[in-house]
């Protein structure tokens, strides 16, 4: 069993992707605290600006799965307005706008859900089969932090690799990993963009993007 554990984030880049990818259970890390500036609620578009989901009263003081975003009709029109001006002459466009639109909705609720819905979307759009879990409190670790809080998802899926993204090195020790005959690795994509994935979506040939979703190295 291989297994990846993530924050849940809005439309990331296409190497969270490949860590869904390249694993046989993913699992959503929503019972940790939210950060105000972090990209759970936001991330860039190809004209290198932010989008932002709202979000009520944030607060680094709650869990993701405890933080609700509310979406209204000028927030809608505003989005959907500059998604058309950014890509509205990309091949794919239509096609992905109707992906977004059946996700992002007027309304409110927790922002770990959305973020969990819209991945839902895109992976099955990208044919990724993956098992996502879609809350980390079923695990009931929340007394334990950091990698503690890793190796206990490990164990409680009796898996025997731990796939992290790049960004992990300096968070884990292997040798902790090891001595619970866990094996981690490191995901290294080859795919040389970190945009949002609403980039890659709208341009790039379905066929093709599923392709570049093996276009990486465990190391």
């Amino acid at each position: 069993m291989k297994i990846a554990i993530m924050q849940p984030y809005i439309y990331p880049y296409i190497g969270y992707y490949q860590l869904i990818r390249s694993v046989d259970k993913f699992v959503i890390l929503d019972d940790v605290n939210f950060i105000k500036r972090g990209w759970v609620h936001r991330n860039n578009l190809s004209d290198n600006k932010l989008f932002t989901i709202p979000i009520v009263r944030a607060s680094q003081n709650k869990l993701i799965l405890e933080t609700e975003y509310s979406i209204d009709e000028k927030w809608s029109s505003k989005f959907y307005k500059r998604l058309h001006q950014v890509y509205g002459k990309t091949k794919n466009y239509k096609t992905i706008v109707n992906l977004i639109e059946n996700d992002i909705t007027n309304g409110v609720g927790s922002i770990s859900d959305l973020n969990y819905k819209t991945l839902k979307t895109i992976c099955s759009y990208l044919e990724i089969e993956t098992n996502i879990i879609p809350t980390s409190q079923i695990y009931k670790i929340n007394s334990l932090k950091g990698q503690d809080r890793i190796i206990s998802i490990c164990e409680k899926e009796n898996a025997k690799t731990y796939i992290n993204a790049i960004g992990g090195q300096n968070l884990y020790d292997k040798e902790s990993f090891n001595n619970k005959n866990i094996e981690l690795k490191f995901i290294k994509t080859n795919f040389n963009s970190y945009d949002s994935m609403l980039t890659l979506l709208m341009n790039k040939d379905k066929n093709n993007l599923i392709k570049e979703l093996n276009n990486y190295d465990l190391i």
